[in-house]
């Protein structure tokens, strides 16, 4: 079996791949875990601890993004740091997250 080095390296929106990947994906996995239970509706307050090296290294690596990113849909692969950036300042500016895309209360 051929296995690629971009099968097990995936490049995410940095400054540390390693801190951005996981935590888009899982904050992504928790967003549709929500949505396959008819939740996601009911979510009025989101809070993230991030533990280990994650919450040490969090903002500095870019994991903050990358949780915010996850949660509104989108994936490592298909986004780019200028795109999350982008949802990381509206959020901010707005004081709401779009849970996978949708409006959240």
């Amino acid at each position: 079996m051929a296995i690629s080095m971009f099968d097990m390296f995936r490049v995410g929106v940095g400054p540390s791949s390693s801190h951005t990947v996981g935590p888009m994906r899982a904050a992504g996995m928790f967003v549709r875990a929500l949505e396959s239970r008819h939740l996601l509706s009911s979510v009025v307050r989101i809070e993230v601890r991030l533990y280990g090296s994650l919450g040490a290294t969090g903002r500095g690596h870019g994991s903050d993004r990358a949780v915010i990113a996850g949660l509104c849909g989108e994936l490592p692969e298909g986004t780019s740091p200028e795109a999350v950036d982008r949802l990381q300042q509206r959020v901010e500016s707005h004081s709401d997250l779009q849970l996978g895309g949708a409006a959240s209360n």
